[in-house]
């Protein structure tokens, strides 16, 4: 993994179980938040398995489209896209149908200060979204955020644990899945709710942060000692599978890998792969944000890539300086504010 092309070509790479199972579901697909770190590489996923199986769908990405490279991108890929402001009733009522939605778009960082545009974003439009495709399945991207922290040794919260977001992200986000859970019992839309954290691809998340702070020579802090992560690819695979198990009342899906990982334990292979020494400050809590993925894993399988490949990669693409975006997961915030 040693180019942005090879990434993207990877993130994008359709297997035939996806292949399958968007073959077996009628209708085009419209990717709402196309625009986000996830959105560009699930769209042209969606798209590479459409031609994969000769599939008669199109492949619809919307977004504001503050970059004009990424929707060229999209374009060039077979993602047809249309520019809106999803907060701006008339542009959402003008958007096409489609029996299918992948609702992605939301605000987390930069809530703190501007708590009222992330509640706008993650509970107010939601509602329009779900009035204006009542008709459509959708998949709703929410986060691992709205459950509780819970013993590091439990195996993670799974989808029985009763939501107790902390700070305004994840609360904001607990209400994004009951305005869409209210819609769901009102028209009959079928819904998943689509719980993930912490996707990664090289170019952000845990595995990245960890890897630049040994190679910077900075102390990682342990007081949020374990996370879970995945690799972006697999994620975005499941949210377009989990389009098969939508139904009202909506299906409750975590996402994320297998393991719960140790920071500790990830740094030091991190560290012999950099070939400098991590070092620590801080120690593990007893709690951390942990979710249990067990259910997806049964219906989709386990993620194709594994965590030492993840940790192979993300080393080899800091030691080469590879392209990064500041986009921190924040993982180690314990009090909600993003």
């Amino acid at each position: 993994m040693h180019t942005i092309e090879q990434l993207e070509a990877k993130l994008a790479e359709p297997s035939e179980a996806l292949v399958k199972t968007l073959s077996a579901i009628d209708g085009d697909i419209v990717v709402l938040g196309v625009g986000g770190k996830m959105g560009p590489s699930l769209a042209r996923l969606a798209a590479n398995a459409v031609r994969a199986g000769g599939l008669n769908k199109r492949v619809i990405g919307v977004s504001r489209f503050s970059s004009s490279e990424t929707r060229q991108e999209l374009e060039d890929a077979g993602v047809e896209t249309i520019s809106c402001e999803l907060l701006d009733d008339e542009a959402l009522k003008a958007l096409p149908h489609a029996a299918n939605v992948i609702y992605m778009a939301g605000n987390k960082f930069g809530t703190t200060g501007r708590e009222h545009f992330t509640w706008a974003m993650n509970t107010y439009l939601p509602g329009r979204v779900a009035e204006k495709y009542k008709d459509s399945r959708i998949v709703v991207f929410s986060s691992g955020n709205i459950y509780p922290f819970v013993p590091v040794g439990g195996g993670g919260a799974d989808e029985s644990v009763a939501p107790e977001p902390l700070g305004e992200y994840a609360q904001s986000t607990l209400g994004r899945e009951r305005i869409f859970e209210y819609h769901s019992h009102k028209y009959g839309t079928p819904m998943t709710m689509f719980r993930l954290n912490y996707a990664i691809d090289m170019r952000y998340g845990v595995l990245l942060e960890l890897a630049r702070a040994i190679n910077e020579e900075r102390p990682i802090d342990l007081t949020t000692g374990y996370a879970n992560v995945i690799w972006q690819g697999d994620a975005n695979a499941m949210a377009l599978k989990s389009l098969s198990i939508a139904s009202s009342p909506p299906a409750l899906l975590n996402v994320t890998g297998p393991e719960t990982m140790s920071i500790r334990w990830a740094a030091g292979q991190l560290s012999k792969r950099i070939g400098k020494e991590a070092t620590f400050e801080g120690k593990e809590s007893e709690t951390a944000l942990l979710n249990n993925a067990s259910k997806s894993h049964q219906l989709f399988g386990y993620p194709s890539v594994s965590l030492l490949q993840m940790i192979d990669w993300t080393a080899e693409w800091v030691l080469q300086g590879g392209a990064t975006w500041n986009k921190p997961t924040h993982f180690q915030e314990r009090k909600g504010k993003f």
